[in-house]
C-alpha cells in the first residue's frame, strides 16, 4: 500500500510542478520581464533568456511530465494489482485518469495563468532544476528541434499587438482615451505620407516675393497664417516662405518699403510620398517648421507643417500661438470654395 501511494504522490507532483511552470512560462509576456529588468530584479533577466530560447526549457518540462505520467501510471498499476487484485485495475485507473486530469492539468495550469507575475521568481528556479535533470533529453530535443525547424529570428510582437494592448489597457483603465489615440497614432506614422495630411496646393496662401512688406499687411487673407510660401514668377514656382511675425518687426521698424524678398526664408523641399514619420526627423533636424510637398517631376502638390504632424500624431487640432483660426487646412478649403464659386472655377481641393 506505501508503495503504491508513493508512485502516485510521485507523479502528480513532478506532473503538477510541470504543468504549472509551463503555464507560467508561457503566460509571462517579454514586456514584463524587462520591466523587472530595470527594476533590478535578476531573475527576470534569466527568465527571459529562457523564454528566448523556449525550446529547452519546454523539452526539459515535457519529458519530465512524460516520465513521471507513465511511471506514476505503471507503478500505481503495478501495485493496486498487488493489493487490490486484478478486479479493481480498471477503476483505479479511472481514478488516476482523473486524480492526473485534475490535480495535474486543470489546477496548476489554471493557478499558473492566473498568478503568473506573483509566481515568475520560483518558476525561473524549477525549470533550471528540470534542465539539469533533463540535461540528456533536452540536447537531444533541441538537435531535432533545429533540424526541423526554421533558423531565422521571429519577430515575437507585432504593431497590431501594440495597437491591441493599449485598446485592452483603455478598457480596463490603465491608459485614458486621449493616450489610446496618441498610441494609435503613432503606430500609424510609419505607414502614413505626407501627401494624406497636407494642405493642397489650390488652397494655399501665396505671397509674390516682390511684394512690398506694406502690401502684404493689406492682404487679410496672409494674417490668417503663420509661415506664409513665396513664390517667384509664377505661384507654382514657390522659392521660399516668410514668417508672418518678421513681416510685423520690419514694418515696427518702418521698413515698409522692404521686398518679402529680403526676409523669406528656405523652405523645405520633400516628395510626396515620403512618409510622415520621415518629414518628422527632417524637420526637427532643420529646425523648420514647414515643407513643399512636390509630386516625381518637381510639381508643387502643398505643404505640410510641424502643426499638421503634432495633429496627426494627437488626434486633434492644435493652435499656433501666432494663428488666428484653428483648423487651417479647413480654412483654405473654405476659402476655396469660394474663390472656384465666385468666378466659376472648375476642380476640387484634391487637385
Amino acid at each position: 500500500m506505501l508503495a503504491l501511494f508513493a508512485y502516485l504522490l510521485l507523479a502528480l507532483v513532478v506532473s503538477f510542478l510541470c504543468s504549472i511552470a509551463e503555464s507560467v512560462l508561457l503566460s509571462t509576456p517579454q514586456s514584463f520581464l524587462a520591466v523587472k529588468q530595470e527594476e533590478g530584479h535578476a531573475w527576470a533577466s534569466k527568465l527571459a533568456s529562457l523564454k528566448n530560447d523556449i525550446d529547452k526549457p519546454l523539452a526539459a518540462i515535457l519529458s519530465l511530465n512524460t516520465i513521471a505520467h507513465t511511471v506514476g501510471a505503471a507503478g500505481v498499476g503495478a501495485q493496486s494489482v498487488k493489493v487490490f487484485g486484478e478486479v479493481y485495475f480498471g477503476l483505479t485507473s479511472a481514478i488516476l485518469t482523473i486524480l492526473i486530469l485534475v490535480l495535474t492539468e486543470i489546477f496548476p495550469k489554471t493557478i499558473g495563468a492566473r498568478y503568473w507575475k506573483q509566481l515568475g521568481r520560483s518558476t525561473y528556479i524549477t525549470v533550471r532544476v528540470m534542465i539539469i535533470i533533463a540535461y540528456p533529453l533536452v540536447v537531444a530535443s533541441s538537435f531535432i528541434t533545429r533540424v526541423f525547424s526554421n533558423s531565422g529570428n521571429e519577430q515575437t510582437t507585432s504593431r497590431e499587438e501594440i495597437a491591441a494592448l493599449a485598446n485592452i489597457g483603455m478598457d480596463e483603465g490603465l491608459v485614458s482615451d486621449k493616450e489610446n489615440i496618441i498610441i494609435q497614432n503613432i503606430l500609424k506614422l510609419k505607414s502614413l505620407k505626407v501627401n494624406e495630411v497636407m494642405t493642397p496646393r489650390v488652397v494655399l496662401a501665396v505671397a509674390d516675393e516682390n511684394l512690398p512688406l506694406k502690401a502684404f499687411l493689406k492682404n487679410k487673407d496672409y494674417l490668417n497664417f503663420s509661415r506664409i510660401p513665396v513664390y517667384a514668377g509664377k505661384e507654382e514656382n514657390i522659392t521660399g516662405y516668410v514668417f508672418r511675425q518678421e513681416v510685423f518687426e520690419r514694418l515696427a521698424e518702418n521698413d515698409n518699403e522692404l521686398s518679402i524678398k529680403e526676409i523669406k526664408r528656405e523652405i523645405v523641399v520633400v516628395p510626396a510620398n515620403m512618409v510622415l514619420l520621415s518629414l518628422w526627423e527632417k524637420l526637427l533636424e532643420k529646425k523648420e517648421h514647414i515643407a513643399l510637398i512636390v509630386d516625381e517631376y518637381g510639381g508643387v502638390e502643398g505643404i505640410v507643417t510641424m502643426e499638421d504632424i503634432i495633429e496627426t500624431l494627437l488626434g486633434f487640432e492644435i493652435l499656433d500661438e501666432k494663428d488666428t483660426i484653428p483648423d487651417m487646412q479647413k480654412y483654405a478649403r473654405e476659402r476655396w470654395e469660394m474663390r472656384k464659386t465666385k468666378y466659376k472655377l472648375m476642380g476640387n481641393t484634391n487637385d
